[in-house]
C-alpha cells in the first residue's frame, strides 16, 4: 500500500466500523419495520399516530436513561417501576391527604424517587449487595409500600393546569409536539452528552469494563455508582409526575412491568448486559423499535399476547447481535455446524 493509499483504507475501516454498529444496524431495522408497519395500516405513519407514541413511551424514555448507566456499569435496576408507583401515590397522597400545595406535592414524589434510588445506592455501594438482589428486593419493597399507603382509593380531581404537562400538545395543536417530549428531548441531551463527553461518562465504561482496574486506577468507582443508582430513583419520580398527569390519577400499580421495558429498550439498543458498552442514542431507538413494533402490530389487528411474543423475538435477536458485534470470530464459530 503507497502512502496515497493510506487516507482511502482508513476512511474505509472508519466506514466499515460505523456501518457495523449495533446502533446502525438498529437504525436500519428501524427504518425497514416503519416501511412495513405503514404497508399494514395507513394510520401509522400520520403525524398524530406517531406523536402520540412519543407521548405514550415518555415515561418509559425517562427510566431507561439511568438505566443505560448502570448497564453500562455492569449493574441492574429492577425498582424502576415500583419507585414510580411509590412516587406517584406519594404525589396524590401528599396533595389529598395532606393538603399540601400541588406544586409542593410534585415536589414530594421527586424527593420520595431520589431516596428510592438512594435507598439502593446504599445497599449496593456500601453493603456490598449486588444490585440484582438489592433492587429485586426493593422492587417487592416499594411496591407494597405503595399498596400499603393507597389502600386501594386512587386520587383524582387535579387542577387543570397539571394536565398541561402529560396531556397538551406545544401551542395547542392536536399535530404539534407533545408537551412531555420537551422533557424527554431535554433528558436525552444531558445524559448523552454526560455519557459520551465528560470524565464522569468515561469512568462509567471503565468501571462495566473493569471495576477492580478502575478503583486502583484512582476512579471514585463508589460514589459514580450510587450517583446513577439515585439518579435512577429521581427520574422514577419524575416519570411519575408526568405519567399521573397523563392519566389523570394515581394508583398504586402505576409502574407495573416498566422495568423489563426499560432494560429491553436499553439491550436492544446495543448497551451490553456485561457491562463497558452502551449508548443513549442506541437506547432511544431501542425504545423507538418497540414501542412502534407495538403500535403497528396493534393497528393491524394482532392481539396483545402476539405484541409480547414479537418483543421478545426481538431482545433475543438483540442479545445475539450484541455478543456476535462484541467478539464476531469466535461468536460466529460458535453457530456453525460442528463446531464446538
Amino acid at each position: 500500500m503507497t502512502t496515497a493509499d493510506a487516507p482511502v483504507a482508513q476512511g474505509s475501516d472508519r466506514l466499515r466500523s460505523i456501518l457495523l454498529r449495533q446502533e446502525t444496524i438498529l437504525f436500519f431495522i428501524l427504518i425497514a419495520g416503519v416501511f412495513l408497519m405503514s404497508l399494514l395500516s395507513d394510520v401509522f405513519l400520520t403525524p398524530e399516530n406517531l406523536l402520540n407514541q412519543g407521548r405514550l413511551a415518555t415515561e418509559i424514555a425517562l427510566i431507561a436513561l439511568p438505566m443505560t448507566l448502570i448497564i453500562i456499569t455492569g449493574g441492574i435496576d429492577l425498582s424502576v417501576g415500583s419507585m414510580l408507583g411509590l412516587s406517584a401515590i406519594m404525589l396524590g397522597v401528599a396533595w389529598h391527604n395532606w393538603g399540601l400545595p400541588l406544586e409542593v406535592a410534585i415536589v414530594v414524589a421527586l424527593v420520595v424517587g431520589t431516596l428510592c434510588g438512594a435507598f439502593n445506592a446504599f445497599f449496593i455501594t456500601r453493603v456490598g449487595l449486588p444490585p440484582l438482589i438489592t433492587t429485586l428486593a426493593t422492587l417487592a419493597l416499594f411496591r407494597g409500600l405503595a399498596e400499603g399507603i393507597a389502600q386501594a382509593r386512587s386520587v383524582r380531581g387535579y387542577p387543570d393546569w397539571f394536565y398541561i404537562l402529560g396531556q397538551e400538545n406545544f401551542l395547542g395543536d392536536a399535530t404539534a409536539f407533545p408537551n412531555q417530549l420537551f422533557l424527554v428531548v431535554i433528558s436525552i441531551v444531558a445524559f448523552g452528552a454526560a455519557l459520551a463527553w465528560t470524565p464522569f461518562g468515561r469512568s462509567l465504561y471503565a468501571i462495566g469494563n473493569n471495576e477492580t482496574g478502575a478503583r486502583f486506577s484512582g476512579m471514585p468507582v463508589l460514589r459514580n455508582k450510587a450517583v446513577i443508582y439515585t439518579l435512577s430513583g429521581f427520574m422514577s419520580g419524575l416519570a411519575a409526575w408526568v405519567f399521573v398527569s397523563r392519566v389523570s390519577t394515581t394508583r398504586s400499580d402505576m409502574g407495573t412491568g416498566f422495568e423489563l421495558t426499560a432494560i429491553t429498550a436499553v439491550v436492544v439498543g446495543g448497551t451490553s448486559i456485561f457491562g463497558g458498552r452502551g449508548t443513549i442514542i442506541g437506547t432511544v431507538l431501542g425504545l423507538a423499535l418497540i414501542q412502534l413494533m407495538k403500535n403497528g402490530l396493534a393497528l393491524s389487528g394482532a392481539k396483545g399476547d402476539s405484541t409480547t411474543i414479537v418483543v421478545g423475538v426481538v431482545l433475543i435477536g438483540a442479545v445475539l447481535l450484541n455478543t456476535c458485534i462484541a467478539n464476531p470470530p469466535e461468536r460466529i464459530k460458535r453457530l456453525l455446524p460442528g463446531r464446538s
